[in-house]
């Protein structure tokens, strides 16, 4: 594949680095990365079309960046609900996707949030049903072990991770954002049942996994935030979702790792005391305007904090004096250590290649190698 840009220099292997700069101890340059782009940024962008540049892997070589394996696992619905269109109108269609959601989308393709019908769980008893059939435990979810052993061979001199999975954000996509917020309340021993369900799954991916080699950070996914805070009431996820955090953030921790980030969007703030208290010291991306700049964040909670992403990609979207002035204020922060700066969620299609240019050409100017 022809390359657009050359890796960064440096001194330090991708793993030493990945760790110098997550712990906050010197490193040579910041880690390289970024986390990928919507799906029309790939039939927009000049650079992509005439470069066959189709999916994020392919972006990450083109551009030369450091993108680190996560090992991931059967953790969720096995089997999944059969995606099949229900029904179509001429410029919209109903769909059921795989976590049994009846779903509104478009038929001209353009990427938005589809506009969610009905789940499949409505009680306890559609529960019931739902877990014995796609939530069962045994060895048929059990991971390539060999495989996973190869990945994580003592000598790389890479960085890897593992996929913990979610405890509450999957729940709330099978259910609904609706739906949820009246099960709380309406069926809540059902919905600590599915916590409990989906934590087990997890422990059980891990038990299997973690003998396997030394991981360097795990990562997990809730999404469970909106710009006006969480869509769940706090005494909730006190007292039913951090005990399985903890729960996982025991083995993590029992096995040598000790960087957990969150993949959350939205305002994080009033879950972000509870991550820390589980074990989960990492913001990724870091969605800035539906929460804050990432200085407000990291003067309060210091190093018991870190956060990967957290480049505001309006700034992105208004132009380079834009960029530059965003850059100078994430500066200092990067330099400290514990931020790995990158576009703060799937780069839009609004960024002009010239400006997303641009973005990479100073970020190495100013976190490149010296």
């Amino acid at each position: 594949m022809v390359k657009m840009r050359n890796p960064w220099k440096g001194t330090m292997t991708k793993r030493e680095r990945f760790y110098n700069q997550m712990h906050y101890l010197p490193f040579d340059r910041t880690v390289n990365m970024e986390f990928g782009y919507w799906d029309e940024n790939y039939e927009q962008w000049k650079m992509f079309t005439q470069n066959g540049i189709t999916d994020e892997g392919k972006a990450n070589e083109f551009f030369s960046f450091e993108a680190s394996p996560v090992i991931g696992g059967n953790i969720w619905m096995s089997p999944g609900f059969e995606t099949k269109v229900i029904s179509e109108t001429q410029d919209k269609r109903i769909s059921i996707n795989g976590d049994g959601l009846y779903f509104e989308s478009p038929k001209n393709g353009h990427s938005t949030i589809p506009r969610y019908i009905k789940s499949s769980v409505n009680t306890p008893e559609d529960w019931k049903k739902i877990k014995e059939k796609h939530f069962r435990r045994g060895d048929f979810r059990n991971p390539n072990t060999e495989k996973i052993k190869a990945l994580c061979r003592p000598d790389r001199d890479y960085p890897v991770g593992i996929n913990v999975g979610s405890m509450i954000g999957k729940i709330r996509d099978m259910l609904t954002m609706e739906g949820l917020a009246y099960a709380v309340y309406d069926y809540p021993e059902m919905v600590e049942d599915m916590v409990e369900t989906a934590c087990v799954i997890v422990e059980d991916f891990l038990d299997a996994t973690l003998p396997c080699g030394k991981f360097d950070f795990a990562s997990g996914w809730e999404d469970i935030c909106c710009k006006s805070g969480p869509l769940v009431s706090m005494d909730f996820f006190k007292s039913v979702v951090v005990p399985r955090y903890k729960r996982i953030g025991k083995k993590l921790h029992d096995n040598g790792i000790d960087i957990w980030y969150m993949d959350c969007d939205g305002d994080v703030r009033p879950l972000l005391p509870y991550f820390l208290e589980s074990g989960i010291n990492c913001l990724f991306p870091y969605e800035v305007n539906s929460c804050a700049h990432p200085a407000e964040l990291l003067s309060e909670y210091g190093k018991d904090l870190r956060i990967m992403g957290g480049f505001d990609k309006m700034k992105m979207i208004e132009g380079k004096e834009a960029i530059k002035k965003y850059m100078d204020s994430i500066a200092p922060l990067v330099q400290r250590g514990g931020f790995i700066p990158f576009c703060d969620h799937r780069c839009p299609p609004d960024v002009t290649e010239e400006n997303y240019l641009y973005y990479l050409d100073l970020k190495e100017e100013y976190f490149g190698l010296k």
